[in-house]
């Protein structure tokens, strides 16, 4: 299933009225909600469980292992649409959230331009930016992390 098909199957869904359906195939799983929080989730068993790992290939994996443990207490900001990622307002301008800088709740953190609209992007947690995970004027997809924020 490509990426039209699933956002086509969450369509279908959010217009039948159903609260939640749920589509499940040796490859992936997709549940689709519907009500007053709408949210799809969509699953596939890891690739790299079915390829052998060389040596060199299972210390870049511990490593990332490793990065993932130190950010395991942040929180994650991610893309709420599909679009293009701005970190500034416009190119002579700074960024909205440089790393290290702290954040408020309702603090513009960045733009996601969607279909020529400019839709500024507020965060919902207050905290230091740990990591921008997105990088400047690049397609983003739904739910795709940008931001880690610590909230200590």
């Amino acid at each position: 299933m490509d990426f039209k098909e699933v956002q086509n199957f969450i369509k279908f869904v959010t217009k039948s009225g159903a609260s939640e359906v749920s589509l499940e195939t040796e490859d992936y799983k997709i549940t689709v909600k519907s009500g007053s929080e709408q949210t799809a989730v969509y699953t596939a068993p890891p690739v790299a469980s079915r390829i052998p790992i060389s040596p060199s290939q299972e210390k870049v994996v511990n490593e990332e292992k490793e990065t993932e443990d130190e950010f395991a207490h942040c929180s994650t900001i991610t893309s709420p649409m599909i679009g293009t990622f701005y970190r500034k307002p416009s190119p002579d301008k700074p960024s909205f959230a440089e790393i290290g800088s702290h954040i408020n709740v309702g603090d513009t953190i960045c733009i996601i331009e969607a279909m020529k609209l400019f839709n500024e992007i507020e965060s919902e947690v207050s905290g230091k930016i740990v990591k921008v995970l997105a990088d400047d004027m690049t397609p983003v997809e739904f739910g795709q992390p940008l931001f880690l924020v610590d909230p200590s």
